[in-house]
């Protein structure tokens, strides 16, 4: 089984697909409106991000007993920190991550540096129409029996580091 979708609320379903299509390059695959009997309607759309898999927004427009307003990024609406919430687009190699990285940063996506997090190289970025923490990662090797004991897998960090992994650092800001 694998999965297909995961779908999103937005508020700017424009600025939405200008950013995962236009930047990030996921073709655009569908794109409807969902006519609601109580009144108003739903525009919907999924953009392809490889593997099969989708992202889908919809933004709820003159929907009776819909919110209008409310927080799309779901780390800040439920008060926990950056990241905690979050999905990630794997890459095929160390190669194509890096590649990947210098493609969005030329497009004008605001990225954080590598992290290493093993068994995974990672970098992370903000949708900065919804919110949403993203990652590009690759996993650099397969895990093992020591990655399932968390008294042998521990790293300290700090909680500055969830909300800093989406930024560059000084000397690489543009």
């Amino acid at each position: 089984m694998a999965l297909d979708h995961l779908s999103f609320g937005t508020h700017d379903l424009e600025a939405t697909t200008a950013f995962y299509q236009g930047q990030l390059g996921f073709e655009l695959l569908i794109h409807e409106w969902i006519l609601l009997e109580e009144g108003g309607r739903v525009d919907h759309a999924f953009f392809d991000c490889g593997g099969g898999c989708c992202l889908a927004f919809m933004q709820w427009i003159d929907v009776p007993g819909i919110a209008t307003h409310y927080d799309t990024d779901i780390n800040r609406g439920l008060g926990v920190p950056a990241g905690t919430f979050h999905f990630a687009f794997r890459c095929d190699s160390l190669q194509s991550l890096e590649e990947r990285r210098l493609a969005l940063i030329s497009t004008g996506v605001v990225v954080g540096e590598l992290i290493d997090l093993n068994p995974y190289r990672s970098f992370f970025f903000d949708d900065p129409v919804n919110g949403l923490r993203l990652e590009y990662t690759v996993q650099l090797r397969q895990p093992g029996a020591a990655d399932l004991d968390p008294l042998r897998r521990q790293f300290r960090t700090n909680l500055a580091l969830f909300g800093a992994a989406a930024i560059p650092a000084a000397g690489n800001r543009g």
